[in-house]
């Protein structure tokens, strides 16, 4: 497990290195991601064979879904990393709010997943897919926050 997370972060973090967005480099990052995510997922989440399909055609949704959350992440961290040495506190004001308001999304998202998936399986399946996106998910926020710099406030 701590092998993806690795890859998870190193992708995620190797993107906030650049200030300028390239949609497709981080297309191609969320691609490798994804795969590398799904492996994780799949050795950790364990449908019956009869709930297998119908359980990574909602994981599928929820990727895509999951995908444009992780876009626009990728984007505050740019606008972070390119305000930083010059940021107000307008500016940073409202890049907190935007952060938290898609943090809300992200673990919105989760939760209405959970439901899908409990409805389709089980309710250990369900917690076992609660259970991984939490853990990565919580892993990247970690990673992040501590590979960012602190905002001073300016003189």
């Amino acid at each position: 497990m701590k092998k993806y997370i690795f890859i998870i972060v190193a992708l995620l973090l190797s993107s906030f290195a650049y200030t300028q967005s390239n949609k497709e480099e981080i297309d191609l990052m969320q691609a490798a991601f994804g795969m590398d995510k799904k492996s994780a997922v799949a050795d950790f989440v364990k449908p019956s064979a009869a709930q297998k399909d119908a359980f990574w055609k909602l994981y599928d949704e929820y990727e895509t879904q999951r995908k444009v959350l992780g876009k626009l992440r990728i984007e505050l961290l740019e606008q972070y990393a390119g305000q930083y040495n010059t940021m107000t506190g307008e500016q940073a004001d409202a890049w907190t709010k935007k952060v938290i308001e898609l943090q809300k999304k992200t673990d919105n998202l989760i939760v209405t997943y959970y439901t899908k998936v409990k409805l389709i399986s089980d309710g250990i399946v369900a917690t076992q897919f609660y259970q991984i996106e939490n853990y990565i998910l919580t892993a990247i926020r970690a990673q992040v926050l501590m590979n960012i710099p602190f905002i001073e406030k300016k003189k």
